[in-house]
C-alpha cells in the first residue's frame, strides 16, 4: 500500500480503454492523519478475480489536489 501526499499534474499521453473494476473508498485515519483510501479490485477475467489489486491512500492535501482537477475536468 502507498501514501500519496503530493501529486504533479500531466494530461493523458494516450488514450486507451481501460477495463471496468470494482472499487471501494473508505475513510480513516493513522498515527493522527486522515487519509482517504482507494482499494480497486481485479476485474472479471483474471485469473482470480475480484481479489484486492491496488490500495492507495491519500492524505489531505494530496485528495484536494485531485478535486481541484476533477472540478476543472468535468
Amino acid at each position: 500500500m502507498a501514501t500519496i501526499r503530493e501529486f504533479t499534474y500531466e494530461p493523458v499521453v494516450r488514450e486507451a480503454k481501460h477495463s471496468d473494476v470494482r472499487a471501494v473508498v473508505r475513510a480513516g485515519d493513522a498515527d493522527g492523519e486522515k487519509f482517504v483510501q482507494i482499494d480497486t479490485y481485479g476485474s472479471a477475467d483474471r485469473e482470480i478475480g475480484d481479489k484486492q489489486s491496488q490500495s492507495i491512500r491519500l492524505t489531505k492535501e494530496a485528495f484536494d489536489f485531485i478535486k481541484l482537477v476533477a472540478e476543472r475536468h468535468f
